[in-house]
Formats: C-alpha cells, sequence, structure tokens
C-alpha cells in the first residue's frame, strides 16, 4: 500500500513556518510552546503550527528554552529572527525552560 502524496510537498511555505523555522534556529530555544491549554497556534487547512499566533499586524511566539540560556537576551534574539517575516510587533513568552540534564520536552 503507498502512502497518500503529502499535499504541501513542493508548496512554498506559509509565513508561520518560516517564523517557526527561525525561532527554533535560536541558540537557547528548545521549542515551541502551545501554551498552557494549547491555545497558541496558527490554524492552516489540514494543521496547526504550535507555539505562534499569527496576527495583523504581528504575532506572539511562546518557547521552551534551554535551561541556562539567558531569557532577555534569547527572546531578543527570537525577535529579531523573526522581525524580517513579520509586520508588527514580536511578542515572547517563555512558558518553560527544559531542565538540566534532560533532552526530552518539557511542553505541554
Amino acid at each position: 500500500m503507498q502512502a497518500d502524496p503529502d499535499p504541501h510537498e513542493g508548496a512554498e511555505p506559509e509565513v508561520v513556518d518560516v517564523v517557526a523555522a527561525a525561532v527554533l534556529a535560536v541558540p537557547g530555544v528548545h521549542d515551541l510552546h502551545a501554551g498552557v491549554a494549547g491555545e497558541v497556534a496558527t490554524y492552516l487547512p489540514g494543521r496547526r503550527v504550535n507555539g505562534i499566533r499569527m496576527r495583523e499586524p504581528g504575532c506572539s511566539v511562546h518557547v521552551v528554552l534551554h535551561w541556562g540560556a539567558p531569557v532577555i537576551g534569547t527572546t531578543d534574539a527570537v525577535r529579531d529572527a523573526v522581525r524580517p517575516y513579520v509586520s508588527g510587533p514580536v511578542d515572547i513568552t517563555v512558558e518553560d525552560i527544559l531542565p538540566p540534564g534532560s533532552t526530552g520536552s518539557a511542553t505541554a
């Protein structure tokens, strides 16, 4: 049995996907976080991108940081990484910090 083709394959990435990749590339960021009740997301046809809520203008980004990452420096770096893709304010919320020595996920 052959798997169904990915409907997003070959398609140009959505802005939220580019923003998510930029956030995850920032040193000190472990993961995106969907919020306490999973309320932080951008909904696209057939899927959602957790941890980023696109607004017009701007966006909200919720992250989990690695232990020891400087909070202000890391959130400033996230904001700088996102700014080329989003007009308006970029709000950053640190939802959790990955405990020292942990390799798992701290996300809810």
